[in-house]
């Protein structure tokens, strides 16, 4: 007998989610974005969080997530959200950026 996957559930975040997302961006090395996000949602847990407005990220790095970040770009895009331009970019080099300093802070 085969498991069939957990369910995944795309949806907006809400103020309940707020711990949940403080732990996700904890986990992810980032700092917790804020204004309109879209969350995913698999077995009822928090696995990553995208800001409508830029597509910044954030993902739970123990789980694979780019199928789900993927989903939340979507999803977003189709709510008018902001497609990947210079903005969006700008905002994945500053969350490169941070993750690289909290990992290999400055000697």
């Amino acid at each position: 007998m085969t498991t069939s996957p957990d369910p995944i559930l795309i949806r907006f975040a809400n103020d309940s989610d707020a711990a949940a997302i403080a732990r996700l961006a904890e986990l992810d090395s980032s700092p917790a974005p804020d204004g309109a996000l879209l969350v995913a949602e698999v077995g009822g847990e928090l696995r990553a969080a995208l800001r409508v407005d830029d597509h910044a990220v954030i993902a739970d790095p123990f789980h694979p997530t780019n199928g789900l970040v993927g989903l939340l770009a979507a999803r977003a895009e189709s709510l008018g959200g902001r497609p990947r331009g210079i903005r969006a970019r700008l905002a994945h080099w500053e969350q490169l950026w941070h993750r690289g300093a909290t990992l290999r802070p400055s000697v």
